[in-house]
């Protein structure tokens, strides 16, 4: 099954863009009459049929609308900060979409390397991991802001904050309560400032650790990602 994202899509009938029909028509090879997926990124499966196989403007026609197999019980958000490498970051993107997230923060912190991102690149990687993975969810990937501001957005659940102390001992593991809402925070390369640390915990956040290694970061959001969906399957 191949799955493409079209967070427009419309019943009875949907046009596709260009670059859209391009991709289905000239590289998939799709015929009039062939059964297409489309997820609309809010947890719907459309299945339509090609009724115009044109490459610049093809059509079709939405048979069913299902719910997605991926709807879950509670809310994960991630705060990250991007990699001086945006590669490894990318790669945390596609992973934590594989694996199951709702919204993920680019922040700016004290150590951070890398004070900019190419939003729309960023947003890319998701979509072809959500089509890669059959999701029906399209993560919402929000704008590069400041770790002051990012702490101090109104969230409902679990807070906590990823930071290497010896004075850190509880685990995610532990701290996490299976069914919440989780809101948690991965600090750059050179991890957080014990200043940020206090001010996260002014807002909320615990401090976790997520085991015993030393983790880059990207390996870290990961881990974070996977330890949450994990102990709530």
């Amino acid at each position: 099954m191949n799955l493409f994202y079209a967070p427009d899509i419309i019943q009875p009938y949907y046009q596709l863009t260009e670059e859209e029909s391009k991709h289905l028509i000239r590289v998939f090879r799709y015929r009039v009459g062939d059964e297409v997926f489309f997820t609309d990124g809010k947890g719907y499966i459309y299945i339509c049929t090609i009724i115009d196989a044109n490459p610049k403007h093809c059509k079709v026609e939405v048979l069913n609308k299902r719910e997605g197999e991926d709807r879950r019980p509670f809310q994960l958000q991630m705060g990250v900060a991007p990699t001086k490498n945006i590669s490894r970051f990318e790669w945390y993107l596609e992973k934590a979409t594989e694996i199951g997230i709702d919204a993920i923060i680019p922040f700016v912190s004290f150590h951070s390397e890398r004070k900019d991102i190419k939003k729309d690149r960023l947003n890319r990687v998701v979509t072809a991991a959500v089509k890669q993975s059959l999701k029906s969810f399209h993560p919402r990937l929000h704008d590069l802001i400041k770790f002051k501001e990012m702490i101090a957005l109104p969230f409902e659940g679990q807070k906590f904050i990823a930071f290497i102390d010896e004075g850190v001992t509880l685990e995610l593991s532990e701290a996490y309560q299976p069914g919440n809402n989780a809101f948690i925070l991965i600090g750059p390369e050179g991890d957080f400032s014990h200043e940020e640390v206090n001010l996260a915990k002014q807002h909320g956040f615990i401090p976790v650790k997520l085991g015993p290694s030393r983790l880059r970061t990207e390996t870290a959001a990961v881990a974070a990602c996977h330890t949450v969906n994990l102990l709530n399957y």
